[in-house]
């Protein structure tokens, strides 16, 4: 009897075993697609924006906060730390610690419910990662089998390096790497001996040991991790002694701190759907902005912005009033500033990139350099007098009778007074004698969108965002080279390759240095004696143009120095008029001056003076002294004393100066193709006003069209 019952219950335990290991089998083959998630471990991964020179603008993530670390990244002692209070049979187990499980067991049936688990670090990170944190049998055993599996398939430094990036810090810090640049604005291996002691036993309970809220009682705990330490002798008694004595300095770091938002919105704006979700990713991207000199154009902001709310009588947190500011190097084409509006808390919308405004009189250099490469001179005479022009609207005769903002007329005027003085009715009739279609088709080199069909093209009468007149006026600030500015410079992975990078993208030759000089000589006089005089800076060349629209509506400066162009906008969201006397002048030049003189000040070597390129001449017409070039002639034939500029910056004498005749020299240019360079253009015949000039026949390229 006894035989037959021992027999059977053998066999029974046969069955129960064979059971009971195919359960585990098939278990343990129906877990690998949650282990995958940890053996392939892809976290997401906060990425960084930083300025040009690596300085930190902001961390741009999803859900969770994580830097990831490299297992090699974290120091010994926090291993160690870890280890010591989790787990301190780590490197000897294969997933499971079977006298832990005992020791669990007998608590737990002391106690009568769970209060004790016997989890390895391995199981931890199985629980925090896979599984749910209920306290089941079942949950135990498949906890317990994905250990082994993760066991089998990882390393345990690879174990260790996933533990410590996955787990919570508190504060939406994930990953030891996260909380000890937010907690203590370190990287992991400036970290102390008691600042790893905190961070290993933080994680216990994110909440309960948050350093911000409860400072002594985490101080308390990580004092119990260096005894524990000390106690298995892997510190020494004064590593430890010392370190109980600290008491390391804590940060307050808001996640969602940003010293640069606008800019960070348009680094995500723009890469959007590109390189998968740059907030999961990652990455390191580097901008081209510099980081001191976007804090002097925040200031140069708030500056103009307090001046026009004194003038106008506003309350700051009423006013439908703001602003943008957009700098960039002209050689480069890099932004080096931008400020989206006076108040990124109250509007997120980036005035630089997004708003479409009409630049007015700002617009005005391209029309005159369009004549300046067809032959003009800054001395050519212009017609400043009243005009009106009939139309048609909606089937009913209009007539248009624009006037000067000074509400006079001079009669005749030269091209560099005109615009220095920003005159209208000058700046009308010389496009009347241009033709609208030579400006038009002039204009498609520099790829500018929506050009009006008709006479109010002279008016700026168009709408441009602050960054593609910084794209356009490149033209003028980059010696006839129009450039297209860029935020981003080199995009680099979570595994440090560099998977994106840029070079400076030239756009096209829309004019040539000799011709983009003149231009940018008769800006120098707009700011020393014009409408721009409020942009003065004393020990800087500036040039630059003021813009203002119809009753006020928006106001312009958009000028540059000899390496640095710089655009300012002020007007309303509402798009109302801004209010009496509302000019370019008065409301965006002074933020234009700002900014360059806290730039000296930040940079003292900036270059300050413009370079003339070979090919610019100074002469005389009338009396006054005036630059010339082979395209751009002086107005007549009559001989004049002629002194290059070059002369002069050398110092030599003025008696030894050449007389050329100015007749002469023309026809030579003409016979020697100096101006080959300006393809596709045809002759038009001489008036007796105007000397022979260039009409463009057809553009660099055709993509004309919406940059920004």
């Amino acid at each position: 009897m006894f035989n037959r019952i021992l027999k059977a219950s053998i066999i029974l335990a046969i069955l129960c075993t064979v059971i009971l290991l195919g359960a585990f089998i098939y278990a343990y083959e129906e877990i690998s697609l949650d282990a995958d998630k940890l053996i392939n471990y892809k976290p997401e991964t906060s990425s960084v924006i930083l300025d040009r020179n690596g300085e930190k603008l902001a961390y741009v993530f999803k859900k969770q906060h994580r830097l990831y670390a490299r297992y090699d990244e974290i120091p010994g002692v926090l291993v160690e730390g870890l280890v010591a209070m989790e787990d301190t049979r780590f490197f000897e187990h294969n997933g499971v610690n079977p006298d832990a499980i005992l020791r669990a067991i007998v608590k737990d049936i002391k106690a009568g419910s769970f209060v004790e688990g016997g989890s390895t670090l391995t199981q931890q990170l199985i629980k925090n990662k896979l599984l749910s944190n209920e306290k089941k049998l079942t949950r135990k055993i498949k906890e317990a089998i994905l250990a082994l599996k993760i066991e089998h398939e990882l390393s345990k430094e690879q174990i260790i390096e996933r533990y410590l990036n996955e787990i919570s810090y508190g504060n939406n810090y994930f990953g030891v790497k996260t909380a000890a640049n937010g907690y203590f604005h370190k990287e992991l291996n400036e970290l102390t001996l008691k600042e790893s002691a905190m961070l290993v036993g933080i994680p216990n309970a994110p909440s309960f040991y948050n350093p911000l809220r409860h400072y002594e009682r985490t101080l308390n705990r990580a004092n119990n991790v260096l005894y524990r330490m000390k106690s298995i002798g892997w510190i020494t008694q004064s590593d430890y002694l010392k370190a109980v004595k600290e008491s390391p300095k804590v940060y307050k770091t808001s996640l969602t701190q940003n010293i640069a938002p606008y800019i960070v919105d348009e680094v995500v704006r723009r890469f959007r759907g590109k390189l998968g979700d740059i907030r999961t990713g990652g990455y390191q991207i580097y901008t081209t902005i510099d980081m001191k000199q976007q804090a002097i154009a925040k200031e140069a902001v708030a500056y103009a912005f307090k001046r026009a709310l004194k003038k106008y009588k506003e309350n700051p947190e009423n006013t439908t009033l703001n602003g943008a500011f957009v700098a960039v190097e002209s050689k480069t084409g890099d932004i080096l500033a931008m400020v989206g509006g006076v108040a990124y808390k109250k509007s997120v919308f980036n005035r630089v990139t997004q708003a479409k405004r009409q630049p007015g009189s700002a617009f005005k250099p391209f029309i005159y350099q369009t004549a300046l490469d067809m032959g003009y001179n800054p001395a050519t005479p212009l017609t400043d007098l009243a005009r009106t022009f009939e139309y048609t609207y909606k089937g009913k005769k209009k007539i248009w009778a624009p006037k000067n903002y000074e509400r006079d007329f001079k009669g005749f005027i030269s091209l560099r007074e005109a615009l220095v003085h920003s005159r209208n009715l000058a700046t009308i009739n010389l496009v009347a004698d241009l033709g609208v279609n030579t400006i038009r088709n002039r204009l498609k080199f520099l790829d500018v969108p929506h050009i009006p069909k008709d006479m109010s093209i002279a008016l700026g009468n168009l709408g441009l965002s602050p960054l593609k007149m910084a794209q356009i006026f490149s033209v003028f600030a980059n010696e006839g080279h129009m450039i297209e500015p860029r935020l981003v410079s080199a995009i680099i992975s979570r595994e440090g390759a560099v998977i994106y990078e840029t070079r400076p993208k030239e756009i096209s030759d829309f004019t040539t240095p000799p011709q983009a000089y003149l231009m940018t000589d008769i800006l120098k006089d707009v700011v020393k004696r014009g409408t721009g005089r409020n942009a003065q800076v004393k020990g800087l060349e500036l040039a630059g143009k003021t813009g203002t629209t119809n009753n006020g509506v928006d106001a312009w400066f958009c000028g540059y120095s000899p390496t640095i162009e710089a655009i300012v906008w002020f007007g309303r969201d509402n798009n109302k008029p801004i209010g009496k006397r509302a000019t370019g002048g008065a409301l965006a030049a002074p933020a234009f001056a700002y900014y360059y003189q806290k730039l000296l000040t930040l940079y003292p070597d900036t270059k300050r003076v413009f370079d003339i390129p070979s090919g610019v001449f100074k002469g005389e017409y009338e009396g006054k002294s005036e630059l010339y070039t082979k395209i751009s002639p002086l107005p007549n034939s009559y001989k004049k004393r002629v002194v290059d500029p070059y002369a002069q910056m050398l110092g030599e004498d003025d008696e030894e100066s050449e007389v050329i005749n100015l007749e002469e020299e023309t026809d030579m240019a003409e016979t020697l193709n100096i101006d080959e360079d300006l393809n596709g253009m045809q002759q038009e015949e001489d008036d007796p006003l105007h000397p022979k000039r260039k009409v463009p026949q057809r553009p660099v390229s055709e993509d004309s069209g919406e940059l920004f």
